[in-house]
């Protein structure tokens, strides 16, 4: 009964994550949109941080509540699902063409920064002030990159949905969205982490474990739904730079904003993961570097590889 209840609890607190965060970006897209600001700072900035608020949200409240591992596991585990997992599930589905920019600066960005957070955490197992302002560093050169390529027409197209008309609402009304939305994101990891927490208690599995798996897996699912439903449409010529682009914001801007809160801690159970998330980064790479595309079979050793390191997990 008791486990009944804490996955209900974690169902309800995913769902209060992405509804709100959708809320959230829909309701300050519009008001910077009414202000005047440009589509095109709001796509690279609201709405690309907007697309890593639920891990976010997540991260923060477990490293306020000491539960570091479930920090550190879901930024790590959603990078690992997001690549070898989404990427992998999509590219069966439909081979996804790669822009040049993402081959030749993004990848290996992600690849940079997964090396550099591992470094940094395992290196004294702690993510300090420090090192979170060092990752806000590198996200503001990472933000002033993808505004330059995009003015030049030569960068990913982030979220091409805000370059839809925008549908008529008073002031009241965004500004109310931006608000329910943010007060369910706090209210929705809130219930998310704690049930997490307890359902790591009762099945005996650690917060590392639990933010890896299924804490990662609930906060990766509105990239899941979108790249998915994307390949299905045959829409997938920028699947693989938003993944990476929220690879990205998972670890510059979460992490980031994580440890300038409070410290975070950074187990050595994490070393095998580390070496995932940079193996998987590597290995998109080696994929789509001679065709300028990720076609069935990468997807196929992609999905495998999850399926090896999943099986390392639960053993």
């Amino acid at each position: 009964m008791a486990i009944a209840i804490q996955l209900l609890l974690l169902v309800a607190g995913f769902v209060l994550l992405m509804k709100g965060a959708d809320w959230f970006v829909e309701g300050a897209s519009r008001i910077a949109d009414k202000f005047g600001i440009p589509q095109l700072v709001i796509g690279l900035t609201i709405v690309a941080m907007g697309t890593s608020l639920p891990e976010a949200a997540v991260s923060i409240t477990s490293a306020l509540k000491g539960s570091a591992g479930i920090t550190i596991g879901n930024v790590v585990g959603s990078n690992i699902m997001n690549i070898l997992v989404i990427l992998g599930l999509t590219s069966v589905i439909c081979a996804i063409p790669v822009q040049k920019s993402t081959i030749r600066y993004e990848i290996p960005f992600t690849i940079g920064v997964t090396v550099l957070l591992s470094v940094l955490g395992l290196a004294d197992h702690q993510i300090s002030r420090v090192e979170g302002a060092v990752l806000w560093v590198f996200m503001i050169l990472y933000l002033l990159y993808l505004l330059k390529m995009a003015k030049s027409g030569n960068g990913p197209q982030e979220e091409e949905k805000e370059q839809e008309v925008q549908k008529k609402s008073s002031l009241f009304q965004m500004i109310l969205m931006v608000v329910a939305g943010a007060a369910m994101i706090v209210i929705g990891s809130d219930v998310t982490v704690d049930a997490a927490t307890e359902l790591a208690v009762i099945f005996g599995m650690s917060d590392r474990v639990i933010g890896l798996t299924i804490v990662a897996f609930g906060t990766s699912l509105p990239e899941l739904v979108t790249s998915v439903t994307a390949a299905l449409k045959g829409k997938t010529d920028i699947a693989v730079g938003n993944i990476v682009g929220s690879n990205i914001f998972n670890i510059l801007f979460v992490v980031g904003t994580s440890a300038l809160i409070t410290p975070v801690a950074y187990s050595a159970n994490f070393l095998v993961d580390s070496i995932v998330a940079v193996a998987a980064a590597v290995l998109l790479l080696v994929c789509v570097l001679r065709k300028q595309r990720l076609g069935r079979l990468g997807g196929s050793v992609m999905l495998a590889g999850y399926a090896a390191y999943f099986a390392y997990l639960i053993r």
